[in-house]
């Protein structure tokens, strides 16, 4: 019996830990062949010595259970040790078709006392480290087009956050940084479908290393269930969006969590003003604009409990 990945190969970022290991069991199971990314730092704000443990772990983990599978130590915010990343995929198993990008770091405070390197490592690793690993994957998928003449086989799954749709205010590098990553993959989507390729962002919920303060105090199983935040409620959808079951599915953001997806719409237009004469005056704006907010509550961002979805234990 086949699988739905079967003869298909993989790369998953910062799949030594949390999510990014979940993702890459899935995509296993489901028959890819996989290359395990990760840096390997112990600590969640990229302190430490890197370490091929992580991923070489997970990529036994992998080959005991009957997969294919190497390990990759690299930072895929050095964009050579990402196009190292990708030829390593080429050269282990002849060409690369799935791309999961979830590496990233957290290093939060508020937006009046963070440094600029605080606010420069994160953006260097989740929003460069995506456009690294991208860049080098979708130069393979043209290259492949043009020489077959034809459309190849391409998935793409990055991973942004809730934290760039309702905010995050400990957290304005991580925020911004998760709200590039959706224009990136909208454009990538668009410049990649003629070649065969899909691109979709999903945003996840799950307990793991980097969000272990975030969820702290929301409720766990009691019986020995499966942890609604559990990792194991995302890869589902990765490894959907990254089989040929997805091919219609492209430029995408969707929400994934506990036995739920929820796909998003782009923004809509709320409230629409125009100006009586060739342009607005302030006036006019203000006895147009402020009776709109005016009985709106001050600050419109939802409670961090609404969005989640999730009851404190």
């Amino acid at each position: 019996m086949s699988l739905p990945l079967d003869g298909l190969s993989a790369i998953v970022t910062g799949a030594g830990r949390g999510l990014g290991r979940a993702e890459a069991l899935e995509l296993a199971r489901l028959g890819a062949a996989v290359v395990v990314n990760d840096y390997g730092q112990p600590g969640r704000d990229g302190s430490g010595d890197a370490s091929a443990a992580p991923a070489e772990q997970v990529a036994a983990e992998i080959r005991a259970a009957g997969g294919q599978a190497v390990a990759h130590l690299g930072d895929v915010s050095d964009h050579e040790q990402a196009r190292a990343l990708v030829e390593l995929a080429v050269e282990a198993h002849g060409q690369l078709d799935i791309l999961v990008n979830n590496a990233g770091i957290l290093r939060d405070r508020m937006i009046f006392s963070m440094t600029e390197d605080e606010w420069d490592s994160v953006i260097r690793v989740h929003l460069k480290g995506h456009f690294n690993t991208t860049h080098f994957a979708a130069a393979h998928w043209r290259s492949r087009s043009k020489a077959s003449g034809g459309p190849v086989y391409g998935r793409i799954v990055n991973t942004s956050s809730e934290a760039f749709l309702a905010g995050s205010a400990g957290q304005p590098n991580y925020a911004a940084a998760k709200g590039g990553i959706v224009g990136l993959t909208t454009s990538t989507a668009l410049a990649l479908a003629k070649y065969g390729v899909t691109a979709n962002v999903i945003c996840p919920r799950a307990r793991t290393r980097m969000t272990e303060d975030v969820f702290a105090g929301f409720q766990e199983p009691q019986d020995g269930g499966l942890d609604a935040l559990a990792p194991e409620h995302v890869s589902p959808l990765v490894g959907y969006l990254s089989s040929p079951a997805a091919a219609k599915v492209n430029g995408q953001l969707l929400v994934v969590h506990g036995g739920m997806v929820a796909i998003v719409e782009r923004p809509k237009v709320a409230a629409k003003f125009d100006a009586s004469k060739e342009t607005f005056s302030f006036d006019e704006l203000d006895e147009l604009i402020s009776p709109y907010y005016a009985d709106r509550p001050p600050n419109e961002t939802f409670a961090a409990a609404e969005v989640l979805g999730l009851k404190r234990g």
